[in-house]
């Protein structure tokens, strides 16, 4: 492995602003209900664009293996920072109901999905055992400051300086192209050690059947819920605040800064508590999150409460739920098992809108809360049994 100190405080500053600026661009996607309307659209459109993004996910994600390999790591993750530009971009260039409509929400749903896993392997490569988890959680830090910061940010420009969403998305896209100029000089001034081994045919499709008689099954199940909590309170934020008296970038900045400040204080403490007790705890604060924004109408500091505990509970459980889905496999299904369990994430994030968005438009708000409320107590359910059944496995 890479000495951790060839990183110099110059190439590290490099990648997390890249980080930070790429997640703007996936963050974006929650101003699409935003945009849509304006364009004389609806939910339904912000749905049907995100399961465009879900199937390029899905697409983006087996391109990273070939891709490190042929370019690197770092210029994967380059390429794919601009990609999710040119996808953003695309929103605010393309009619909705035009032939090319499809096009924005395939190249957001590639290039995050591509950055997704490429951006971790490119730090992989360059830190030791004993120095990767700090790097991966400052990496982590600044990609979900940028998941919920851009999009609070932007909606000050709209409300402020009376911007439009397309000014809003040609802007991100530029930002997408900075990222991806970091991106390339943080490849050139942190050079990896080893070249990208070459990617081995696997076949994913059996091996999910070996996976499916494992433990690893439920934490991919449960983030496959829990993203989906996550995405239907941040993707539909723009509708459900109307007539309440609140702001949705209000909710994107508390959500944001409470992810940076809950991972920089408490990261340690949960890493030594029991798996099984951390994921419940931590679904548990969505439920909550998700229980609050039910009496938003009626109290507006309650929209905060929500943002706040959103933050606290997914802002920590991904790599959590990531571990203990790894460490819950043999090691010959490692790799299988974390291909699902990313595609188990992409399916929440970009395939539960599509759902929510019919939800909202023929049976209201209170109806996608209580869907959305249903995926936050499925995945509690699924942790419960989980460890019972471990329990019991334990003991005979």
């Amino acid at each position: 492995m890479a000495d951790p100190h060839t990183m110099s405080a110059r190439g590290a500053s490099f990648v997390l602003l890249g980080a930070l600026l790429t997640a703007c661009g996936y963050g974006a996607t929650f101003l699409l209900s935003m945009h849509f309307r304006s364009a004389g659209g609806g939910d339904v459109d912000t749905g049907v664009a995100l399961v465009e993004a879900m199937v390029g996910a899905l697409i983006g994600v087996p391109l990273v293996a070939w891709l490190a390999h042929s370019i690197g790591t770092a210029r994967t993750a380059a390429l794919a920072a601009l990609v999710v530009g040119a996808g953003v971009v695309g929103f605010a260039l393309i009619d909705r109901a035009g032939s090319l409509s499809v096009v924005p929400g395939l190249l957001v749903g590639v290039g995050w999905g591509a950055f997704y896993l490429a951006a971790p392997m490119m730090l992989a490569e360059r830190t030791t055992d004993t120095e990767r988890e700090r790097w991966f959680l400052r990496f982590g830090s600044f990609q979900m400051a940028g998941v919920g910061g851009g999009p609070a940010v932007a909606s000050l420009a709209i409300r402020n300086w009376h911007w439009t969403t397309g000014t809003v998305f040609c802007t991100v896209g530029g930002l997408c192209a900075m990222a991806a100029v970091m991106l390339e000089c943080f490849g050139r001034l942190s050079p990896a050690s080893l070249p990208a081994a070459r990617p081995v045919r696997q076949r994913w499709g059996r091996e999910m059947m070996a996976i499916a008689r494992t433990h690893a099954i439920y934490p991919i199940a449960i983030i496959a819920l829990g993203s989906s909590v996550f995405s239907g309170l941040m993707t539909f934020q723009m509708s459900m605040a109307q007539e309440t008296g609140v702001k949705a970038g209000t909710f994107f900045g508390l959500y944001s800064a409470t992810v940076v400040v809950i991972r920089w204080l408490l990261s340690a403490l949960v890493i030594r508590m029991r798996v099984d007790a951390t994921t419940q705890i931590l679904l548990g604060f969505m439920i909550l999150s998700v229980a609050v924004t039910f009496a938003v109408p009626h109290h507006a500091l309650l929209h905060s409460a929500s943002a706040v505990l959103l933050g606290t509970g997914y802002g920590l459980i991904y790599p959590i739920v990531q571990a203990q889905a790894v460490n819950s496999a043999a090691a010959r299904h490692r790799r299988a098992v974390l291909t699902w369990f990313v595609a188990s994430y992409f399916v929440g994030v970009f395939g539960f809108p599509a759902l929510g968005s019919l939800v909202l438009v023929t049976l209201g708000r209170t109806m996608l809360l209580t869907l959305i409320a249903a995926c936050g107590l499925a995945a509690l359910l699924l942790s419960v049994v989980e460890h019972r059944k471990r329990v019991s496995v334990a003991v005979f």
